[in-house]
């Protein structure tokens, strides 16, 4: 490891098991001192599943996958890194508060924020109970918030800042998890509005959309598979498949992309939308733009009459329009 983040100081929420887990061992081992975290000691997968609603292997290797906030910091340490444990719900702001205290009493700074925490599910509209609407949404969005209003001033004191908000391809749109993408989609308008406020600062502000392996993602995926077959007759196309799990391999290895973009060089690069896999690809989404535009001749008022818009409308969306609306996938 080149250890380019020596005397660095991070905290990443959510990083009890899974991708936080990952992104927490990852950044250790590049020499950054870590806050882990989780709202409590335990975990929170193998109460968020019944054992009963699935095979006895499925289950097994969920908690094979799950674990805490000690858990990581103490694998951390194995490794010859530093790491101190902070259990707490980000979307309550003395929480929130409590884990940059825990950094700048720790270590005496606060360098990079990793907002991974979030509630998981799916759901259409029709499904979706309040329930659910606050875990998929307030979960991420508070919880980013929460840090950021705490981390910010330290980072901005500093000139130096480094935050990372966990999103998901999904904030494109996915069907029948309207809550989930909601949560996602907000994640990237706040990383846009923020990264505005803070580039003159030496703060940057990127989210990321990351693929690898956790235990929500092992129960689901096996699930998946299975409905597939029972659907089709057929196993999945075992091509794809072996694409779908190394994308979902070690999130440890995403590490080295946080590293990188921690660095001095990698300042410049703030309000991006990255997807970061597991197998080591990186993908940059476009910002989005306004690609067409009407308005009314000089002169003729503001008012549009119901029948111009007809060609205005046709004019705009293209003769080879189809809606987004029409694909079944955010693909």
């Amino acid at each position: 490891m080149s250890k380019s983040l020596e005397g660095k100081v991070a905290i990443v929420t959510g990083s009890g098991q899974g991708i936080g887990r990952g992104i927490a061992i990852g950044l250790a081992r590049e020499g950054a001192k870590v806050v882990t975290n989780n709202r409590k000691p335990g975990g929170f997968s193998s109460q968020a599943y019944d054992k009963d609603s699935m095979p006895e292997e499925d289950y097994q290797e969920m908690l094979s996958l799950a674990g805490d906030a000690d858990a990581t910091a103490e694998l951390i340490k194995s490794e010859g890194g530093e790491a101190i444990a902070v259990y707490g719900d980000v979307t309550v702001e003395e929480d929130a508060k409590a884990l940059v205290q825990a950094a700048l009493d720790t270590w005496g700074r606060i360098d990079i924020v990793v907002n991974n925490a979030a509630g998981m599910g799916t759901g259409g509209i029709t499904q979706l109970s309040d329930a659910d609407w606050d875990k998929m949404t307030v979960t991420k969005m508070k919880g980013a918030f929460h840090m950021m209003k705490a981390a910010v001033p330290h980072m901005i004191e500093q000139g130096y800042g480094r935050i990372f908000n966990g999103s998901s391809d999904a904030w494109i749109g996915l069907p029948g998890n309207d809550a989930y993408s909601a949560g996602n989609a907000g994640i990237v308008g706040l990383t846009y509005a923020a990264a505005k406020e803070l580039f003159r600062f030496g703060v940057t502000v990127n989210a990321y959309c990351p693929q690898g392996q956790s235990p929500a993602h092992a129960v689901e995926y096996n699930k998946m598979l299975r409905h597939v077959k029972e659907m089709t007759g057929n196993d999945p196309d075992p091509r794809l498949l072996a694409v779908v799990e190394a994308d979902h391999g070690d999130p440890a290895n995403l590490g080295p992309i946080f590293a990188y973009l921690c660095t001095d060089e990698a300042a410049r690069i703030s309000g991006e939308v990255f997807g970061f896999k597991s197998s080591g690809k990186i993908d940059r989404y476009v910002y989005p733009q306004t690609v067409a535009h009407a308005e009314r001749e000089a002169g003729t008022g503001y008012l549009w009459e119901v029948e111009e818009l007809s060609a205005v409308f046709k004019d705009m969306m293209g003769e080879d329009y189809e809606s987004h609306a029409a694909k079944r996938s955010w693909a």
